[in-house]
């Protein structure tokens, strides 16, 4: 459903269950059965429910454990560390109260019922993305009556604070550097961070720590002398500047430092400026490399976030009306992407377009192509006979 974008679990049956195809015996093929047939949506729906979604969870930690120990992924590293960008997005809404854990937020004329997740996903270069960990945003129980409007709700940074253990417990050797968006650039993140040995990049705004910024303004005027200047190919021209040890107070008032890190891009006649905070060392042999793939890098994330639900993924579809199949589905649809990202940028197309002397783009012009020739492969290429064992590599391409 998810690896072909059927977008939606009838379309299971309409596309996969016609009599005369070969879709059965290439199931079976793939998944080493020997099934008389293929079953229908709903009980696949009930599958799910007795599997739970813990187990689909797991799989995606396994798959990508794979891909770090075969060195598949060192390509995007900041400085040995593997990026893991956080942000949480929406995943479902409703009229009405859907379940105990529903977000409860009122608007002037009407009241509406979300499912949130925090979301990681490892990051790099090239628009490479991939999940690696989730923290559902849901309330734990129901209010009582009166109190959905008043008391204290799930948000990204109490799930946070439950999804950076859980990555640590998922990956306990691996090394980290987190980036996020300006919420996450203060004293309760940072800790938080530091506390499981990893580094980190948050964008950082003089609207979220407007003291902090003041201090790094004027530290920048006193070393003028730390500036980075580069012209890209196409023309990009970026400044960079910096400032070490700068002083940040929390909501309690307590004090904390962070590096800080500016870059004015000017493209044709408009310049923009990004800056983050962070623990990482701060030179001229650096900055680049960190605003690079650890500051502009964390963009991936909500480029994905935007593919999964404005194309026929659906993520923001009810796949179930059951919550605990909803979150099996979410990773069901997480475990789809990170296949399609590999197989996208992996070197089986690449060479099957170089054999006909196209590239992947002009051979099948666009990602949704693709997962149609995959269904077409399911349902009408006819299996041939096995084919003696080999071993393959697949190697991954970071251009975009």
């Amino acid at each position: 459903m998810f690896g072909c974008k059927l977008g939606s679990r009838r379309q299971l049956d309409f596309e996969l269950r016609d009599d005369g195809t070969p879709v059965l015996a290439q199931v079976n093929r793939l998944a080493g059965t020997a099934q008389a047939t293929l079953p229908v949506h709903d009980t696949l729906d009930h599958f799910l429910g007795h599997v739970g979604s813990a187990a689909f969870a797991a799989l995606r930690t396994r798959m990508v454990r794979r891909l770090i120990r075969m060195k598949a992924l060192d390509q995007h590293r900041l400085f040995g560390r593997f990026v893991i960008a956080v942000d949480g997005t929406r995943h479902l809404h409703f009229q009405h109260r859907h379940c105990p854990q529903c977000l409860v937020y009122q608007h002037a004329t009407h009241t509406i019922y979300l499912h949130m997740v925090e979301e990681a996903k490892l990051v790099g270069l090239g628009g490479f993305s991939l999940s690696v960990g989730t923290e559902w945003i849901e309330n734990a129980d129901m209010p009582t009556a009166g109190e959905a409007e008043q008391r204290k709700q799930d948000c990204e940074l109490g799930a946070l604070d439950r999804l950076v253990p859980a990555l640590k417990r998922a990956f306990p050797q691996t090394p980290v550097c987190l980036a996020g968006d300006s919420l996450y650039g203060c004293h309760r993140a940072i800790e938080l961070v530091e506390a499981q040995g990893w580094t980190y990049v948050f964008t950082f705004k003089p609207g979220r720590q407007p003291n902090a910024w003041v201090e790094f303004q004027a530290l920048l005027a006193l070393a003028p002398e730390q500036v980075v200047r580069k012209v890209l190919p196409d023309g990009i021209r970026q400044v960079y500047r910096w400032a070490t040890d700068v002083n940040a107070v929390d909501t309690e008032g307590r004090p904390y430092v962070v590096n800080a890190l500016l870059c004015e891009e000017t493209v044709g006649e408009v310049t923009t400026t990004f800056a983050w905070m962070t623990d990482l060392p701060l030179r001229a042999d650096t900055v680049v490399e960190i605003a690079t793939k650890g500051g502009r890098c964390r963009w991936m994330i909500d480029e994905d976030f935007n593919l999964q639900k404005n194309s026929d993924l659906n993520l923001e579809h009810a796949y179930s009306t059951d919550p605990e199949r909803l979150k099996a589905y979410y990773y069901l649809l997480q475990i789809a992407h990170l296949m399609l990202r590999l197989l996208e940028r992996g070197s089986l197309l690449r060479q099957v377009a170089h054999d006909v002397g196209k590239t992947p783009l002009t051979l099948w012009g666009s990602l949704k192509n693709i997962a149609r020739r995959l269904l077409d492969g399911l349902r009408h290429a006819a299996p041939g006979p096995e084919p003696p064992p080999r071993r393959i590599q697949i190697r991954l391409n970071d251009s975009s």
